[in-house]
């Protein structure tokens, strides 16, 4: 049987995209056959912009999939058999108990797996021509997870696949990346998150809100959508007298303070950062802002 083929896992930011312009120069091998980038359809400009002037630096081909707009599927609220509402992707909110006020967070973030991993991991299959029941790795998975973010790694749980980090075995961090970077003469990768990611940190969220306004506009108006959905689906359980399931009992942010994120004040970095990368890095699968 042939060897694995290599396979990058293109987020489209800093140390991604730091890996695969190393591959092209040859300085990480073998060369990779392709790089795959999944995309939600709600990434900022920037990434999109600066997606189109990567795959002209590599000399292999990058393959952009999609499972849709995350945006449209994590606001259709679906019904149960047993009269639950629920909708079909998750994002990890910061939520307020509609009648307790109490704080809370939604966990078990399933978005990152179903728009990011999901197609991305389809495509390699389509690639690597795996078959069904297939237990002999078959790809190897190139994972743009710097040194400062170990916390991070994970083990395929796909037989079939077997994932590498070539930055952690460089010992680069994200900071030696953005080094790398300069000292080859090239822009500098964007992050790569959806606009609405509730893990931005008050400096990204500025970031956004000044050199992007129309994505910014854009996370508030998603962010007013799903609040009034939330308060509209909580207000149809109550009429009907139906079970809540544990995503429809609470209102959902942005941001930590629970205000909606125009009313936000993004002027100061208190906003504990550590804890925001703690919490991505707990329910991250390793392809979200890399």
């Amino acid at each position: 049987m042939s060897a694995p083929i290599h396979i990058i896992s293109l987020g489209a930011g800093v140390q991604s995209s730091t890996m695969a312009l190393m591959a092209a120069a040859g300085e990480i091998t073998p060369m990779p056959q392709c790089a795959i980038f999944a995309d939600t359809q709600d990434e900022p400009a920037s990434v999109y912009r600066w997606l189109d002037w990567l795959e002209k630096q590599l000399p292999f081909p990058t393959y952009r999939v999609t499972k849709g707009r995350l945006s449209e599927k994590a606001l259709q609220v679906k019904i149960s058999k047993d009269g639950r509402r629920y909708t079909q992707t998750s994002i990890p909110y910061f939520t307020k108990d509609f009648v307790t006020g109490e704080p809370g967070k939604i966990v078990g973030r399933i978005c990152s797996a179903d728009f990011k991993l999901d197609p991305l991991m389809k495509k390699s299959r389509e690639i690597a021509q795996v078959k069904r029941g297939e237990k002999t790795i078959r790809v190897i998975q190139w994972i743009g997870i710097s040194l400062d973010e170990v916390q991070r790694m994970r083990t395929s749980d796909k037989k079939w696949a077997k994932n590498r980090y070539p930055l952690i075995e460089a010992e680069m961090s994200r900071h030696d990346c953005l080094r790398w970077i300069k000292q080859h003469g090239f822009p500098t990768p964007p992050r790569s998150a959806c606009v609405f990611c509730p893990f931005h940190s008050n400096a990204e969220w500025r970031r956004i809100r000044d050199e992007e306004p129309a994505q910014f506009e854009q996370a508030a108006q998603f962010e007013q959508a799903a609040q009034f959905e939330q308060a509209a689906q909580f207000e149809k359980a109550a009429q009907f007298e139906k079970a809540h399931s544990q995503n429809m009992k609470s209102q959902v942010y942005l941001h930590r303070s629970l205000k909606p994120i125009r009313e936000v004040d993004l002027s100061t970095d208190e906003d504990n950062g550590q804890q925001l990368l703690e919490g991505f890095a707990g329910e991250c699968k390793g392809v979200c802002g890399v």
